[in-house]
């Protein structure tokens, strides 16, 4: 039995369980007047967790380890006497058998392939029914072991919250954990990347080439200022000069001047930028905007304008994080108390004048903090820069001109077949850990922006 099936076997003598145990308590609880600690669906929902967890956990460990015991008991195979040395052809083989025995491929590169298949899938099946009996028997251990304390003295609720409790925090710590891990790969890698790397040499140096790698001095070739330079030329500057100005006005006017029957759909149809999936703005800026900006810059005299330029990318990346800037300012400017706006009234300035000089100064701390997580978001963005950037690292100031980002050298560097201890592809760690710093300490900047905010007018 597959796994896919196994947990819907489990949930299903979890239910039963319920019933069980719930209509146990409800028998003994029958023409008895005491007070009871629980109730009859908390001893069910204890006999059903306790029934459900264990083998639960058991199936999302085998579900990890099982596929290495296959390809151990494959290998052990009078098959496989034949298979290469470890390395990518022997893995390449291995994993087309894997796939001929699930019949998830309709034919085989390798003969060798073709005579494996029937040991992955005796293996796989074998395997299939340890898996299936050792979850049969820890959940009907479970089950005996929780039924057996359903009692009228039993307090069934609490030991109930307490194990949701326990989940919870499971939860919470997989989360930590996870950013823990990939953190810890970055410095990792990164790590590595600079004991051939100097740092002085990545951080400063101005030249990015690495397509040519010089192994006597590869820090000449990979010098990642003119990649922080593009990535804070479209996402901070160009994208920002769309999206502050865009995100600020249609704030102030929702606030302000909308009425509340326009207020209700405008918000929302504005708020669905934020919902558009990054791979449609990239074809948007690549089919239509990128051909649009060569278009208009060849008509102003600009011959030589690219196709991937970076006004393209910031263009439609300014778009995107509108929302974002909208929807901190409109937050911000709704926060301001309104005996400030009434008094600016009262003392006869004008609606335009009392946003200016009152609203927008005292909202101005959470406007910012807005802004500043937009541009942690702008930075940090791939698809749009991927689709629209060119990937030619340069120091320019003119947005006609081919520029790259960050996220567009990781996405290079990590495709394609260099080796992954090579300088080359150690060097896109290099870049996540700076670009994952950069953006740490903006949101913890715009965060306390924010909050100080929040402070003074609670």
């Amino acid at each position: 039995m597959s796994l896919g099936a196994l947990f819907f076997v489990v949930a299903a003598l979890g239910l039963i369980a319920w019933f069980v145990a719930r209509a146990r308590a409800v028998a003994f609880r029958t023409g008895r007047r005491e007070r009871f600690s629980a109730l009859p669906g908390h001893h069910g929902a204890f006999v059903a967790l306790w029934t459900m967890l264990p083998p639960l956990i058991f199936l999302a460990i085998w579900w990890f380890t099982s596929p290495a015991l296959v390809t151990d008991a494959v290998i052990g195979t009078a098959a496989a006497a034949n298979l290469p040395p470890p390395g990518f052809e022997r893995a390449a083989i291995l994993s087309e058998a894997r796939n001929l025995s699930r019949g998830e491929a309709f034919g085989a590169f390798h003969d060798l392939s073709e005579l494996l298949a029937p040991a992955y899938a005796a293996a796989q099946s074998r395997y299939d029914w340890i898996a299936t009996a050792l979850a049969a028997l820890l959940a009907f251990a479970g089950f005996a072991f929780a039924y057996a304390r359903v009692r009228p003295t039993f307090a069934a609720r609490s030991q109930v919250e307490r194990i949701v409790m326990v989940l919870l925090l499971l939860a919470s710590l997989i989360a930590i954990l996870t950013t823990v891990g990939i953190v810890a790969s970055l410095v990792f890698e990164s790590a590595r990347f600079f004991s051939i790397v100097p740092v002085t040499d990545f951080l400063f140096g101005t030249h990015w080439s690495p397509q040519v790698i010089d192994p006597r001095d590869p820090g000449a070739s990979l010098g990642a200022v003119p990649l922080f330079w593009g990535t804070f030329f479209i996402g901070a500057v160009i994208a920002m000069a769309v999206a502050i100005p865009f995100g600020l006005m249609s704030a102030i006017y929702l606030t302000q001047y909308a009425r509340p029957s326009t207020r209700r759909w405008m918000k929302p149809v504005l708020e669905v930028l934020a919902g558009v999936p990054t791979v449609v703005y990239g074809y948007f800026a690549a089919l239509t905007v990128a051909p649009a900006v060569r278009d208009f810059a060849v008509s102003i005299g600009v011959s030589w304008a690219s196709s991937e330029s970076a006004l393209a990318a910031g263009l439609v990346m300014g778009v995107m994080i509108i929302p974002f800037v909208s929807s901190m300012a409109d937050d911000s400017l709704a926060a301001v108390p309104n005996s400030m706006r009434d008094g600016s009234l009262a003392m006869g300035a004008t609606p335009s004048e009392t946003i200016r000089k009152v609203l927008v100064p005292a909202a101005l701390p959470g406007i910012v903090g807005g802004v500043l997580l937009a541009v942690s978001r702008a930075i940090g963005e791939t698809m749009i820069v991927v689709m629209a950037a060119s990937g030619v690292a340069q120091l320019t100031l003119n947005p006609f001109a081919s520029t790259t980002t960050v996220t567009k050298q990781i996405v290079d560097l990590l495709t394609g077949e260099a080796e992954f201890d090579s300088a080359k592809t150690l060097a896109a760690f290099a870049l996540g850990l700076t670009l994952f710093v950069v953006t740490l300490l903006l949101n913890i900047f715009a965060l306390i922006v924010v909050k100080r905010y929040r402070e003074a007018y609670d």
